[in-house]
């Protein structure tokens, strides 16, 4: 991890030497709950490139080879120009692929047309260019999510959706693997798995969608499978977590076997569970609680130490009524303590300056108020900033104040 090409090295020495210079008071007095961390621990300093809907990169499908490659180098530029120190890449954003798969066919979001080979290796070409820039490269996977619409014969001939057609659901307007169908969850951990033995990512990162987001009067049409597989336990929504957990902890296991040292980070919806229905939840009233209702039990994942960091989305401002930023960060703060796990906190730049969202989003300076906040918890390792498009147009200078105000060196990442 944090591999630095001849690029970085100059820009990451200083950084490096003051880190050895005090390692050994951070040694002597390792940091506590509610203590600042040493100013000279490195820290993650990351940014989400999504590709699903070409909502960062490629800016539209059917592009050259050479105008993809130049888009997605000016992301990573901008991403050293941020003195950020992590790209989270979205690889797989719709069990379809930015490298040359075996698995499922070339993402439809770099030709328009999916399964075309678009004529060069955009993970490859990431990997290699951002460790040339001191920077390290996350793979972003969406395990289940097959296609943003419910018509399957509008994927590539060949596509596994469509040779399996029963592992496949549809729902809310998408389409998805059945998460509760061992082969599936084989299968998509065989393609993610892939990556990880041809490039040298520097971990894989989820995201957070596992079972749907619930959409009302639907139903996630699963009884079956849960007729078949379901036996011993209490009822669906335990079987649904536990086909959860088990993604996650193989997931875990395989990557280590496959490549000793990558990391594993995954990004929910920050609120595992509201305090109303358990007293164990954070101090919120969130309409969705990712234990009940996406059947993903992430405050376990990081108990049993199954990933290296999670990356809550602590989408909201200081102060939201309903899921106030300065109270799911302590949340999350404690959930971390003694577990190995880092804390990494999410943070919604693009509701920066963005008209639809509240006063508190309208000012400068909210995001940076929030990085302040985190200062004081010991267990916060860093920031992901959702996402590249909005670190590169900065509408209201959200970024350039974190920058100028939290980020006066580049510095390496936390691992």
């Amino acid at each position: 991890m944090g591999r630095i090409g001849r690029r970085g090295f100059v820009a990451t020495a200083v950084s490096v030497l003051a880190a050895m210079a005090t390692a050994g008071d951070a040694a002597a007095f390792p940091p506590r709950p509610g203590r600042p961390r040493p100013l000279a621990e490195p820290e993650f300093r990351g940014t989400w490139l999504a590709t699903v809907t070409n909502r960062d990169w490629p800016s539209r499908p059917g592009l050259t080879a050479v105008q993809q490659r130049d888009e997605l180098l000016a992301h990573l530029d901008t991403a050293v120009a941020r003195r950020l120190n992590t790209v989270v890449f979205q690889v797989r954003p719709s069990a379809d692929a930015l490298w040359p798969s075996p698995y499922e066919p070339w993402s439809v979001y770099l030709t328009g047309v999916q399964g075309k080979d678009p004529g060069w290796d955009p993970l490859g070409t990431a990997v290699r260019e951002a460790h040339a820039r001191g920077l390290e490269l996350h793979a972003w996977f969406n395990p289940y999510r097959v296609a943003v619409h419910t018509d399957p014969s509008r994927l590539a001939a060949g596509h596994p959706a469509r040779v399996h057609p029963d592992w496949v659901l549809p729902y809310g307007g998408k389409l998805y693997y059945n998460p509760g169908i061992p082969e599936v969850r084989a299968f998509v951990q065989d393609a993610m798995t892939d990556a990880v033995k041809r490039y040298a990512v520097d971990a894989v990162h989820f995201d957070d969608y596992f079972y749907p987001y619930p959409v009302a009067d639907q139903v996630f049409d699963d009884d079956a499978t849960y007729a078949r597989y379901g036996a011993g336990f209490p009822d669906k929504a335990a079987w649904r977590r536990d086909n959860i957990d088990r993604l996650v902890r193989e997931m875990s296991a395989r990557i280590k076997e496959t490549r000793p040292g990558v990391g594993f980070g995954i990004s929910p919806f920050a609120v595992w569970r509201n305090g109303a229905t358990d007293p164990l939840g954070s101090d919120t009233r969130a309409g969705v609680q990712t234990y009940d209702d996406l059947h993903a039990d992430t405050r376990r994942w990081v108990k049993e130490g199954w990933i290296d960091y999670i990356s809550p989305q602590v989408y909201w401002n200081i102060g939201f009524a309903a899921a106030d930023y300065a109270k799911l960060l302590p949340w999350w703060n404690d959930a971390v303590q003694g577990t190995g796990v880092d804390l990494v906190i999410g943070e919604a730049l693009y509701k920066a300056g963005d008209p639809a969202q509240p006063a508190p989003w309208q000012d400068p300076s909210e995001l940076s108020r929030h990085l302040t906040l985190a200062k004081t918890y010991n267990g916060v390792r860093g920031h992901c900033f959702f996402s590249a498009k909005e670190v590169m147009t900065d509408r209201i200078g959200a970024m350039a104040r974190v920058v100028a105000d939290h980020y006066p060196t580049r510095v390496l990442p936390p691992r």
